[in-house]
Order: C-alpha cells, then structure tokens, then sequence
C-alpha cells in the first residue's frame, strides 16, 4: 500500500512539545523536570490522537481466527458467541498458508529445530533451510544471490537506505504510489536527492532522468503490481529509460511474486523482463503464505548488503520453521500453476459480478479488486454492517492509505472462495453500498495523491 504520511505529530504539534521542553528555571528539581517532559509528551499524545479520531483515521484491529481448514472462513467472538466470517481482504492470495504443504513442513523443522532461530544470521543463527531458501529466490528471479529479511518492510527500508547511503550523490526516482516501506528508506538516505514521478508516468519519469546530471549515479524504485488500486507498472519501459539514461533499477514485486509468471517470479517473469531489472524484492508473506522478505540481485549488491544493512545485520534470524515452509511453498508454486489459474478464474468472475450488479469496481489490472466508496465515514460504516450483518469482513482503505475522497474497500478472491461466497458478498454490497452517491463520486475526477513517493 501507499506510504503514511499524515501519522504522527503535525508540525504544530512538535512546536508545541518544543515549547514545553524548554530548560526548566533555576532551582527546580530534575524530578520535576522529568514529570514536566512526561506530562508534556502524554499531552502531545492526547491531542494527536483526537485529531487522527476526529479525521477518521483512528485505527481499530478486529480479532479473527483462521481457520486452516476452511479458509477463508475465519471466527470471531462476537456478542457472546462464535460468528463466521467469510474475509475478503486476506494478503493470502494464493491459501498457501493454509496448505498442508506448507503446514507439515513447518511442523517437521519445528519438531526437529525448535520454534526460534536463536540468534542473528552472524551468531549461530543461520541454518542451511536459510541458505536453500536464498538459493531458490535467487533462482526463482534469474539472478545471482539473494537475502532474507525479517519481513518485507525491513528488506526494502534496509536496501534502500543502505543502498543510497553508500555515495553522497544518488539521485533516487520514486514512483508516486511506492510503498511506505520504500519511502522510509529512501529518506533515510540523507544526501540522495530524492524526485518524485507521477504514478505509472514514463514521460515525466524521463523528464526528471534527463534532468539529472550525469555522471551520477541513479536508482528507479518502483512496484509491479500497486496494492491499492491493483494497477500494474510498466516495467519493459522503465527498463528502457534506465537503460538510456544509466540507471539502476528496483523492482519490489510483494504483491505479484508467487501469483504472477511461469513459475510465480512475479510480473517481471510475465513479462520476461526480470533480467533487466537490477534489485527484485519481494516478500513470503502474500503469495507464498508464510512470512518473511528479501531482495535479489547480482553476487556484489547481495553480499554488499549482508555485510552493511543494518536491517539484516542486527536482527534475529526467520525461525526454521518459517524458512521451511516457505522453501516448500515456493517449490510447490514454481512447480504447479493450479493455484494462479484458479486465482485469476475466482479474481475475473468477481469482477463480473460486482459489473453486473452495476457497483462501483475500480478498474483494475491485477487481482486486487478495489470497490470505491469515497468517503471515510461510509466507508467505515459499510465495512461494519457487512461484518455485523452478514459475516464478511472487507477493509476500509482510508486516508492516509489513499488520497481523501478515494476511499474504497479492497478486495481479494483466493483460490478457495467460491461461487456461493462471491454471490454473498455482491448481495451485500447491494444492500450497504448506496449505488446511485458511490457511482458519482466514482467518475468524478479523483484527487491527485502527492504524499507519497519518496
């Protein structure tokens, strides 16, 4: 998804707790000093939170248990007894985390090697599972090397940040809609000067690059598949312009590998364009099921980073168990592509339902499958009365996820939802979505997002 800007304290607000922290006068206690920096910050914490409730960007978790079995149902306590819900918004795209495959291997290196790795890859931490498991993603995007990270965040705040740290010069061109993870990298880079193109726009991108002075060293960050809107990069001609203009490329591919390509290597194996692209990152964590992140790339940019990022350097290893699984979940995947043609199957009849009951879909690419609402407050509303009334759970995406007045829910079929659950689910919207002020809001000019990027 897109990066978060507007969290934390406003500009006003650090001004304030500036104020408050000013040195204390001549003769007051260190006792008194340190209650007044405490009741400053808890202030400063009480009127940030009731401007992000009053904005409606307070965020509240539901808890559900899923169920392996019967995925993607899942339970929740609800009024004193168990409800099902049906959920349509899991990052599980492809139910590999509910496979037996994946579970026995799990269970097997948890039996064998206990629950935790025990210590940092550098410290008795680093199992041959992690060295196999490298060995496959490195493989499964055509390149060299590979690493692994403790989530997908980490590996794209730790590659960047320890990418464009490493010259005083990068110029670094982001893509609008990139993910927060990659923005906070990014701009832990001090000295790269970060340009911002619009989404998807290969003319303003090479008006940026030929703008940049050469002889610099350059990086373009992008996503293949953009989570919110579902939307697809057009990775072939970034690759050109990089080419022309001595760029490096960095690819994240979170919400496509495992789903997309021959062999589930992402958009950039769809489009055989992955030896193109410089850095491929990507995550267990949504296609694959399990958890986990890492990037690919060439022998010196990996080992590069397994000596710098501090991100992978001062962290506990992924659990055996963890590698395990997602070794064999990738295996599987790179070996049958049932699971991809059922996911497309279930994510194109999905949308012709939602078109045939005339609701606002967003146009989408991929199989992410974005409803639009537009306005916070219903948004949450809707979400809620599907949830209490009829057991589907579909996420609001609201600001800062995505622009103000683009509000929306997301959604995403799996393999194992059925036909019965998709006509549920169309019904229901039916009932909650009010079709005639969605619609208009739909085919309103959408306002442009500019708090993104980089």
């Amino acid at each position: 998804m897109t990066g978060d800007p507007g969290v934390g304290a406003s500009a006003t607000e650090r001004r304030f707790l500036r104020t408050r922290l000013k040195p204390a006068r001549h003769g007051v206690s260190q006792q008194e000093v340190d209650d007044h920096i405490m009741h400053a910050f808890n202030d400063l914490c009480r009127r940030s939170l009731d401007d992000i409730k009053a904005q409606g960007r307070y965020r509240t978790f539901t808890p559900l248990v899923k169920q392996a079995d019967k995925f993607p149902v899942y339970h929740r306590e609800h009024e004193g007894r168990v409800q099902e819900v049906t959920v349509w918004s899991s990052n599980d795209y492809l139910a590999m985390g509910t496979s037996e495959i994946t579970i026995q291997a799990a269970i097997a290196a948890a039996h064998e090697m206990g629950a935790g790795a025990g210590g940092t890859r550098n410290i008795s931490g680093t199992n041959p599972l992690h060295d196999a498991l490298e060995a496959e993603l490195a493989a499964l995007h055509g390149k060299q090397a590979a690493l692994l990270f403790t989530s997908g965040y980490v590996s794209n705040q730790a590659a960047l940040g320890t990418i464009l740290n490493s010259l005083p010069d990068w110029h670094v061109f982001s893509d609008e809609k990139n993910h927060n993870s990659m923005i906070v990298g990014m701009r832990a880079a001090a000295n790269a000067k970060r340009q911002i193109f619009r989404h998807n726009d290969m003319e303003h991108l090479e008006e940026l690059l030929a703008a940049a002075p050469t002889g610099t060293p350059k990086l373009i960050a992008f996503e293949s598949v953009y989570s919110m809107d579902g939307d697809i990069a057009p990775i072939g001609a970034i690759c050109d312009l990089a080419q022309k203009y001595g760029a490096m490329t960095y690819l994240d591919e979170v919400h496509a590998v495992g789903m997309y390509g021959p062999t589930g290597g992402g958009v950039s194996e769809r489009d055989d364009v992955a030896h193109r692209v410089d850095i491929i990152e990507g995550t267990l964590a949504k296609g694959f099921g399990v958890h986990g992140g890492y990037i690919t790339g060439n022998t010196e940019i990996v080992d590069f980073l397994r000596s710098t990022a501090a991100g992978f350097i001062f962290t506990t290893a992924l659990p055996p168990m963890v590698v395990a699984a997602a070794l064999a979940s990738i295996r599987h995947l790179r070996s049958d592509p049932t699971r991809r043609i059922q996911l497309f199957e279930r994510a194109d009849t999905l949308k012709r339902k939602l078109d045939e009951a005339q609701l606002p879909r967003m146009q989408s690419e991929s199989h992410i499958v974005p409803v639009f609402v537009g306005d916070a407050a219903l948004c949450r509303d809707i979400s809620a009365r599907l949830l209490d009334e009829f057991g589907i759970y579909a996420t609001p995406i609201n600001y800062p996820t995505v622009p103000k007045g683009a509000e929306r829910l997301r959604l995403t079929a799996t393999p194992k939802h059925t036909d019965e659950m998709i006509d549920r689910l169309v019904e229901a919207l039916q009932i909650v979505l009010p079709p005639s002020e969605c619609k208009s809001r739909l085919y309103r000019p959408q306002p442009a997002w500019t708090g993104a990027g980089g």
